[in-house]
């Protein structure tokens, strides 16, 4: 029981049970959205009426963009396919590219941030100088040119995961950096630091056992927005032809793409249901980032209880 009450006391549980109006309603909202959005990825392989490129069953094919039925209940795609089943399993796709690139980006940028700013020196103007040019490159740009790297352009499950997971944690790794290497620059020089270095403590010691759990608190924001970010770079891979191979595993960019001509014939099943899912995952993700960048910042806290405040106040007034 104890342990439920600390869980629901701190972190994201704890962010919702202190936000107040609409800051609790984003929060709740993005909560929502993101918890179906894993639910939906974990229970693919059980919930999906038919596999990710089945073209048929015992009664034979399911037949090209044949509209919403009992059989299917979102329609076939161009291809043949289940557009239901296709939404299910790239929801899977998806969370993968997430997980793979966020541990991948803060594994590099935590390290990387903790050792320029401790150290400094010329390492820390190399690393900075290196951040700053990797971040001026444009993310979809870099993931096209990852792809055809790792994969020659037509990537397998795997293959394909790997270089989207790849080019976001090039892409963001810089963002990681040069948050921890702040937090790092500053915590240095506090007097818990001092002290371990008096009693002998290593350096590798000082940064990952005082530095490291003080520098990490706004992690949690970055991976909530790169999460979005890296769904949607995923998608433009599909998109033009740079994603995963169709029947290797099911993308939602993919989809939208064999999908544009449809819309112009009045077969809007086929691009509906998979661009909807990209906005609502990617709005969810968003809206949880937002609302806890919200609530870690003392300033948008003290507006929002100071507005509830007047808000009662005046309800108050107008009953007396």
């Amino acid at each position: 029981m104890r342990a439920l009450k600390k869980l629901f006391n701190t972190g994201i549980l704890g962010a919702a049970r202190g936000s107040r109006g609409v800051q609790r309603g984003m929060l709740v909202t993005g909560l929502i959205l993101t918890g179906f959005f894993i639910i939906m990825a974990i229970l693919a392989p059980m919930i999906a009426p038919y596999g990710f490129a089945q073209l048929q069953d015992s009664h034979g094919y399911f037949g090209a963009q044949q509209p919403p039925s009992s059989k299917h209940l979102l329609g076939t795609t161009v291809g043949g396919m289940d557009v239901l089943s296709r939404v299910l399993w790239g929801s899977q796709t998806a969370l993968l590219v997430i997980v793979f690139a966020v541990v991948m980006s803060i594994f590099a940028g935590v390290i990387l941030g903790l050792v320029s700013g401790y150290f400094g020196g010329w390492l820390d103007r190399i690393l900075v100088v290196i951040a700053d040019a990797v971040f001026a490159f444009p993310s979809l740009l870099l993931a096209i040119a990852m792809s055809i790297v790792i994969s020659g352009g037509r990537s397998g499950l795997f293959t394909g995961i790997l270089s989207t997971a790849a080019s976001i944690t090039a892409v963001y790794v810089p963002q990681y950096f040069r948050v921890i290497r702040a937090e790092a620059l500053r915590c240095k020089t506090e007097a818990f630091v001092e002290a371990a270095k008096v009693i002998g403590a290593s350096h590798w010691r000082i940064m990952f056992q005082h530095i490291y759990k003080n520098a990490t608190r706004t992690l949690p924001l970055i991976m909530t927005l790169n999460a979005s970010e890296a769904i949607l770079t995923l998608a433009g891979l599909g998109f033009l032809g740079f994603g995963i191979d169709p029947t290797m595993g099911a993308e939602w960019g993919y989809d939208l793409n064999r999908s544009v001509a449809d819309v112009s014939a009045g077969i809007w099943w086929t691009s509906i249901f998979p661009g909807l899912a990209i906005v609502l995952v990617v709005l969810g993700i968003t809206l949880v980032g937002e609302s806890l960048n919200d609530l870690a910042d003392p300033r948008l806290r003290s507006r929002g209880a100071a507005n509830l405040d007047e808000l009662e106040i005046a309800s108050e007034v107008s009953v007396a």
